[in-house]
């Protein structure tokens, strides 16, 4: 399985200059660390964010291969959302950050 840091990087190259969301993002990787987007900055630390999703590493590189759909995801309990209506409204840009990781 990819490292924290081989994720970081990859979703860093995928963000650029700026990740297009207009709001900033916590990956909250359950005792695995976190990665933190905002604008054009990624990082690894553990900061307040517009929306957190807490999952797994195994089931964020899941979701970004493809393997695992985020709303199913969130139903069957496997990605937690701190705020569902956010998380709704900025769905197609995170499709379209995911789909520059595969």
């Amino acid at each position: 399985m990819a490292s924290l840091e081989d994720i970081t990087n990859k979703i860093r190259g995928a963000v650029g200059s700026d990740s297009g969301l207009g709001k900033s993002l916590k990956f909250d990787l359950k005792g695995e660390g976190f990665i933190h987007i905002d604008g054009g900055t990624v990082t690894n630390e553990d900061k307040p964010a517009d929306l957190t999703l807490t999952l797994s590493l195994a089931d964020l590189l899941d979701v970004g291969a493809g393997r695992l759909d985020a709303t199913s995801g969130v139903m069957s309990g496997r990605i937690k959302l701190s705020d569902m209506m956010l998380a709704m409204s900025l769905q197609p840009k995170m499709g379209a950050l995911f789909s520059k990781l595969a």
